[in-house]
């Protein structure tokens, strides 16, 4: 597939008629986007030449004048909406250079992330919005690919890929996000772009110090005189920021469009197609916990260290299906999270009389097949850990006089652990499987009322899915040394003699399939939603929306019990989970409902404010609905916020405040059973969280090459009111700083162009700082403050550009998440962590592209 992927691309670019470049965060408005209202503030947008030079001029162009779409019953300047909103075009994308979606929006302000599981599957909080998530809802043209924030073990960042088809990306965040999206406290809408009256194009090579190679390509134009196209995406290889053995990244995506303009309005035919796989990054121990001083760096390097392995590519899992059948299957790690997706979409917008009508409808099918090696618990002494298991081996064996370890695979050849760290450890081989659908539809109308007192903009809408999801979930616990890359170990009973009378292991699994869950669910939903902006006069501006949302889960859930598959010569398989046959139904039909008030005030050209009062409900998701036992709740938030702006010419500055409270907020976990090996100790934790915090947000050219862009937040995000049910004290967890969010974060990022010659030169620093957190509920350990900084310099010749990017220049160090199978509640045994995950050491990357 991403050979077919690479042709296709490179012939875009052989065949393509060379004309004068206009890149496509710079072409018109799209026809496919609403008009703007009646309004002397909403700035119109320009068609510039389209060379390189017009990036930079985009780049720096008066942040009054960017226009958004998201989240705004029409298009409007970002200066006139009462919300936070950052727009960041492809030159601005392509400047920044992030390393993945999520680092890029770690460049935004109120939004902290944890960019170090890899491409893929990262953690994004907005303002302090105690999921992995942030209810931040991933869109594509104002339509979400998947109805539901997160699929089975993927998020939105693993279907919504950047590359040179997106126009632009504009990230609300609060504000009226629960009006315009369904489960959403923030929305991040990616804009792709279309065909112009000029055909265009570009193409770019990177190539990076993890032994990335990437080709991105795209071409647009027209047809004939009323139908448009436009069609590219990427195909890339790369070994990864840490050393697997194994390529982490391979594969690709290609979208493609079809615009066609009649007189009674605009449609858009649209495609997607993703094949990737994406190796996931979990923590590593970092320090011995039997002395934390001590670290482990000299068998797992910091920066490039994992326990994935070649070792684990060939991995046996074993378990009983519900008709007593020995199911077995062999996995490869280097698989990785294997999504595959396909997406049609088709959009119109014209007009009905005085009406603006919009209608969308998307049609998304695919599957994800992942293979993951889990952290679980932490090292463990070798000896301790052997005779743990000696009164179970002389039960099974006999004589056992004494344990031993081995290497897996070479026939019983011995492994001292004293002559390493004296250590070993176990981790979980998660393969897990889901076959999934979702078929989504927003129609919309908006029409402007004059009146005696200003005008209204009011937009009413429909939105509807039917969407679905199989899965399947199998891990396995498996024994390795300490190690980067470490080798599986077998734990084998030894007799008087030195005879092996049988083992603990089986071929480095310590225990087969203790974990098995399957299930599948169909859902439909249906959401109303009204929303009106009230023009008061040319500075008051208000705005109120509701959006009521039903939903109906139909569900099942197959319950699994004890087995043993009865190999003697082994332990492992003592104790499996397996399908009884049996199965457990769920029919869930939750209401939510959602509303927003907000105001915009402007001072004057130069100075404005506003402010927003919003009530958020998220109900249970699928996976709930196909879970044993599921824990049915939804959770309500409610989020306040004021802001002042301020611009000077393309200088800009603004300041919000914001306050949520989620009640209830379910804080529960399934902790990792270090003697069962099952994620079986449900620990739930119920309350309050508040989070109050400011978010700043500003650009400031001190010379007409010289600017300072930075984003820095404040915020207090505390547990409050929590209650156990099973024992555990929940004052321990009551005021305490949220888990893994600090109190502050942000970055500052300094730019200086001039030319030499014909060339000009763009020179860009960035410096980021991630205050203290904690890893568990009791803010017990430390996840400490890490500073990181990187540059890079970007050089345009006519329709050529030559980028050099570098990430944490200085090998900073820092950790992020912990270990959350097993530190959630009381921490980690120490003050600081000594198990996480850490941020990726020193890279560059170098791109080369031509516009055409």
């Amino acid at each position: 597939m991403a050979l077919a992927i690479g042709c296709a691309l490179g012939a875009l670019y052989v065949f393509s008629t060379p004309v004068l470049a206009q890149d496509p965060s710079q072409e018109p408005a799209q026809a496919s986007q609403a008009p703007a209202p009646p309004d002397s503030r909403t700035a119109p947008q320009a068609d510039p030449q389209g060379k390189p030079q017009a990036d930079r001029q985009a780049a720096n162009q008066a942040d009054s004048q960017v226009v958004v779409v998201t989240g705004s019953a029409r298009p409007q300047r970002r200066f006139d909406v009462s919300y936070a909103v950052n727009a960041l075009s492809q030159a601005e994308v392509q400047k920044l250079a992030p390393l993945n979606m999520a680092d890029l929006l770690g460049k935004l302000p109120g939004i902290q992330v944890e960019a170090t599981g890899g491409e893929v599957q990262n953690v994004t909080r907005v303002r302090g919005i105690p999921t992995d998530d942030g209810y931040a809802l991933f869109q594509q043209d104002g339509l979400p690919l998947m109805t539901e924030i997160n699929g089975f073990f993927f998020r939105g960042d693993s279907m919504n890929r950047y590359d040179l088809m997106t126009k632009t990306i504009e990230v609300v965040r609060g504000g009226p996000a629960p009006i315009y999206a369904s489960q959403a406290a923030a929305i991040v809408n990616s804009t792709t772009v279309t065909g112009t009256e000029t055909t265009r194009g570009k193409a770019q090579v990177t190539v990076g110090t993890t032994g990335l190679r990437r080709i991105d390509a795209y071409q647009a134009g027209k047809i004939d005189d009323r139908t448009f196209y436009a069609i590219g995406g990427f195909v890339r290889e790369d070994d990864g920021h840490r050393d697997n053995g194994f390529p982490n990244d391979r594969g690709g995506q290609i979208r493609a469009n079809i615009k066609r303009v009649t007189d009674a309005g605009t449609w858009k035919l649209s495609a997607n197609f993703l094949n990737d796989h994406n190796v996931f990054y979990l923590p590593i121990p970092v320090a011995d916990p039997r002395n934390p001083g001590v670290s482990l760096d000299p068998y797992i390097d910091y920066f490039k260290g994992t326990m994935n392995s070649p070792a684990l590519r060939n991995v046996s899992q074993k378990y009983l299906d519900g008709s007593d059948a020995l199911q077995s299957s062999r996995r490869d790690l280097a698989n990785g999270r294997h999504l595959r997706f396909g997406n049609i979409g088709l959009q119109y917008d014209g007009e009905l009389g005085p009406w603006q009508v919009a209608a969308k409808a998307g049609f998304t099918k695919g599957t994800l097949d992942f293979d993951a090696f889990y952290s679980t618990s932490n090292p463990a002494d070798a000896t301790t850990f052997a005779n743990g298991f000696l009164a179970a081996a002389r039960s099974a064996f006999g004589a056992v006089d004494r344990l031993g370890y081995a290497l897996s695979g070479t026939g019983g050849q011995a492994y001292d652990p004293a002559s390493a760290s004296g250590l070993v450890m176990q981790g979980q081989y998660r393969a897990l499987a889901s076959d999934f659908h979702s078929n989504q539809v927003d129609l919309n109308v908006t029409r402007n009322f004059r009146t005696g007192l200003g005008s209204h903009d009011v937009k009413a809408g429909f939105y509807g899915s039917t969407y679905g999801a199989t899965s399947r979930s199998v891990y396995n616990d498996m024994l390795i040394e300490v190690q980067g890359q470490p080798r599986t170990l077998d734990l084998l009973a030894y007799s008087a003699s030195g005879a092996v009378l049988g083992s603990v292991t089986d071929n480095g699994v310590l225990r087969y399939t203790t974990t098995l869950n399957g299930g599948d669910v169909d859902a439909r939903m249906g959401a109303l939603y009204l929303n009106d902006t009230w023009d008061i006069s040319d500075r008051l501006r208000l705005d109120a929306g509701v959006r009521t949302e039903r939903y109906k889960y139909d569900g099942h859930a197959l319950l699994t019990e004890a087995a043993n598959l009865g190999d003697a010569a082994t332990l492992a398989d003592n104790n499996t989970r397996a399908f009884t046959g049996a199965r457990q139904a769920h029919v869930i039909k939750p209401h939510t409902t959602n509303w927003t008030v907000g105001a915009n005030y402007d001072f004057s050209t130069r100075f404005g404010g506003y402010a927003r009062a919003s009530h958020l409900e998220v109900p249970p998701t699928m996976q709930v609905a196909s879970s044993v036992d599921p824990l049915v709740l939804t959770t309500k938030a409610n989020q306040y916020e004021a802001g002042f702006k301020a611009t000077f010419g393309r200088s800009y500055l603004y300041v919000t405040g914001f306050y949520t409270q989620f009640d209830p907020l379910n804080a529960s976990f399934v902790a990792f059973n270090p003697v069962t090996g099952r994620n079986d100790q449900t620990v739930p934790f119920f309350g309050k969280a508040v989070i109050r915090g400011a978010e700043i947000d500003g650009a400031w050219h001190l010379a007409k090459r010289l600017v300072v862009n930075a984003s820095l937040t404040f915020q207090d995000p505390e547990y409050r009111n929590f209650v156990s049910a099973t024992g555990a004290d929940p004052s321990r967890v009551v005021g305490n700083q949220i888990v893994r969010e600090p109190r502050v974060f942000g970055n500052i990022r300094p730019s200086y162009s001039f030319s030499v010659g014909d060339n000009v030169v763009d020179v860009s620093g960035s410096y980021a700082y991630t205050g203290k957190r904690y890893v568990d509920l009791f803010n017990a350990t430390a996840l400490p403050s890490y500073r990181s900084v990187g540059a890079g310099i970007l050089v345009t010749r006519g329709d050529w550009q030559f980028q050099l990017a570098g990430d944490n220049l200085t090998n900073a160090k820092g950790l992020t998440e912990g270990n959350p199978r097993t530190d959630t509640l009381a921490g980690q045994g120490s003050n600081v962590a000594i198990y996480g995950r850490p941020v990726f050491g020193r890279s560059a990357r170098l791109m080369v592209s031509k516009a055409w």
